[in-house]
């Protein structure tokens, strides 16, 4: 017997009437969010060249787009909105784990080396 899929993204905000609408939805939603990151990546705008938490606000937003992007694909076209809650915590939970690990260790290795650039080393060999 087949399964029938969820029609929708978004939470529901958008429907659709059958699995190719939906996929040719999820594209475009995918293709939007890597149109902005495209354009703030060429235009850097100066605004977001703040810094919040260690890092540029433009940097927070890049990583942010990302996981939204990683979300829709795992979520629509890997069908975990079809699968058993625990299955879906378990996934979630451990990619919000080792995402944030990477984060931080990301920013404890560029806090070094941006120490060891200000120091006045000039060698480039770590």
């Amino acid at each position: 017997m087949a399964h029938a899929h969820k029609l929708e993204i978004l939470r529901g905000l958008i429907k659709f009437k059958s699995n190719t609408q939906k996929i040719w939805g999820v594209l475009i939603l995918l293709s939007i969010i890597t149109s902005v990151e495209v354009v703030l990546g060429i235009e850097k705008p100066e605004a977001l060249m703040g810094h919040v938490l260690g890092m540029k606000i433009l940097n927070w937003i890049f990583i942010i787009l990302t996981i939204a992007k990683a979300y829709y694909i795992t979520w629509d076209f890997m069908h975990m909105r079809d699968e058993t809650s625990s299955l879906r915590r378990m996934v979630v939970w451990t990619a919000i784990f080792l995402i944030l690990y990477l984060v931080f260790i990301l920013l404890q290795e560029g806090g070094y080396i941006q120490d060891v650039y200000s120091a006045g080393f000039l060698k480039k060999d770590f």
